[in-house]
């Protein structure tokens, strides 16, 4: 395994070993920095133990299933599908594709990728994998730690780029997310920050598909040939969980 110094210092970003490429799409969770969606608990971390006092350091996490960089389980927005620990490694193991659409997200915070959107980037790539996750890189993953993030309105509104509904449906109705992919972004979630019907996500979320959210080091994923593994805790009946998030690509 190879990590250049400068990438030790900050926590390795992308490292090679054993044949593999993997490339960390995480924030780091610090409550100084890490934004939280409108409503959701507070994150704090508080020092119960120390090595001087007691031998060792411990820390008390309290936080949302859905902190930072996390994934969402199919029961998160719908009743009956399941929840986190209803999945198995295979959900959380999934072929990735990236779609760049900065450009149009600099222009417009409220944009809503369009099917035309991923039909340009097949025309470059090939056709988006059956079941694979999908990505949208927005750029909002530069903005973490700082207002722009949640870009919020007067009325607490986040604007946030997103997928558009029939982008979704299409994705669904044609295979490429099928029955064991899903979606991933770099903001807080699927839906356009300023839609709070949720629609993307309720549709995302039906039969076995996942959400990958709040994804950062996005450069680094390649626009094809990477999987994603999900980590994070397996709750007992949980809506998702905060999570170390990998690109994994053949070393090369």
């Amino acid at each position: 395994m190879t990590v250049s110094r400068k990438a030790a210092r900050r926590g390795a970003m992308m490292v090679r070993m054993d044949g593999l490429t993997l490339i960390n799409l995480s924030h780091v969770n610090d409550p100084a920095t890490t934004t939280l969606y409108p409503g959701d608990p507070p994150f704090e971390l508080e020092t119960v133990a120390t090595v001087e006092e007691h031998g060792y350091h411990l820390r008390y996490v309290r936080q949302g299933e859905h902190t930072g960089t996390h994934w969402g389980a199919p029961g998160h927005f719908n009743p009956g599908e399941p929840l986190a620990d209803d999945l198995d490694v295979n959900d959380l193991f999934r072929p990735a594709v990236k779609i760049d659409v900065r450009a149009q997200c600099a222009a417009d915070a409220d944009y809503a990728v369009t099917v035309a959107d991923l039909t340009a980037w097949e025309r470059r790539h090939g056709r988006i994998p059956a079941e694979s996750m999908v990505i949208i890189w927005t750029g909002w993953d530069a903005r973490w730690g700082t207002p722009a993030f949640a870009n919020l309105d007067a009325g607490g509104v986040p604007h946030q780029p997103g997928f558009a509904l029939e982008t979704a449906r299409w994705l669904v109705d044609t295979g490429r997310i099928g029955y064991t992919g899903g979606t991933g972004t770099d903001t807080f979630g699927p839906d356009p920050g300023r839609d709070r019907s949720y629609a993307v996500s309720r549709l995302v979320y039906r039969r076995h598909r996942i959400s990958l959210e709040v994804l950062a080091n996005l450069a680094a994923l390649p626009a094809t040939g990477a999987h994603v593994l999900c980590g994070g805790t397996i709750n007992r009946a949980g809506s998702g969980s905060a999570a170390t998030i990998y690109g994994v690509l053949p070393a090369g």
